[in-house]
């Protein structure tokens, strides 16, 4: 009974993590570089312009397995993204992909990892998953808008306190559809940028904590209301 009970929540979680490190033994994290994106663009824009319909379902199927492999390119398809479906089809197709990617993640870690600690837990735990619970929007949104948390670990901890799922895929979308909208922008442009580090300035990274602060008021005047 226990080993059934192991198998049937722990396969999926077993196999994304030999996929995520088949990836990795294969190179595949490498296998688009800024430099090769500049040399094959025109032929990526040939092909989509040719097969519209079917290039975004590639591009977002391909961006899908890339986040929920968390390999570490998906700066560079949503460039892409940009060059090759424009400003708003892009945005749409790139936030789509990753909330779906990044959902896939959420929910396995969620009905293995999450109910294995859920059931063992201790009284901190539940004060921190109450507390989680009750503010998830405004957590999840700071974490998602402020471009200093790892995108792969903002994935997996609300899985761990038992986030809902609406709220979690709600926050993923509008939380990353600023960052996205920028990165998509640039790759309309893509011969004229030299790295990808040119797009994020300091200006930018400012706006974006403080939208992520400005996520966190409802949660700030909750916990003040309730001081004594």
């Amino acid at each position: 009974m226990l080993r059934m009970q192991f198998i049937k929540r722990y396969t999926l979680p077993i196999i994304l993590i030999f996929l995520m490190i088949g990836a990795y033994m294969l190179d595949l994290h490498n296998t688009l570089s800024f430099e090769e994106l500049q040399t094959r663009k025109e032929e990526f824009r040939l092909y989509a312009k040719n097969h519209p319909l079917l290039s975004a379902f590639i591009f977002s199927a391909l961006y899908i397995i890339c986040v929920a492999l968390s390999l570490p390119i998906a700066s560079l398809l949503t460039l892409l993204g940009g060059f090759l479906f424009g400003f708003w089809a892009g945005t749409l197709i790139v936030v789509t992909s990753a909330t779906i990617g990044a959902t896939i993640i959420f929910v396995i870690a969620k009905t293995s990892f999450g109910k294995t600690l859920r059931e063992k837990a201790s009284g901190l735990y539940q004060k921190i998953e109450t507390n989680m619970q009750d503010n998830a929007a405004s957590y999840l949104l700071f974490m998602r808008l402020v471009p200093i948390f790892p995108f792969f670990l903002v994935n997996i901890v609300p899985a761990l306190f038992n986030v809902p799922l609406r709220t979690y895929v709600l926050t993923t979308f509008f939380g990353i559809l600023p960052g996205s909208a920028v990165y998509v922008f640039a790759g309309q442009s893509l011969g004229e940028i030299n790295s990808v580090k040119e797009i994020f300035s300091g200006d930018v990274i400012g706006a974006f904590i403080l939208l992520g602060v400005f996520a966190l008021i409802p949660t700030i005047h909750k916990r003040y209301k309730k001081a004594p």
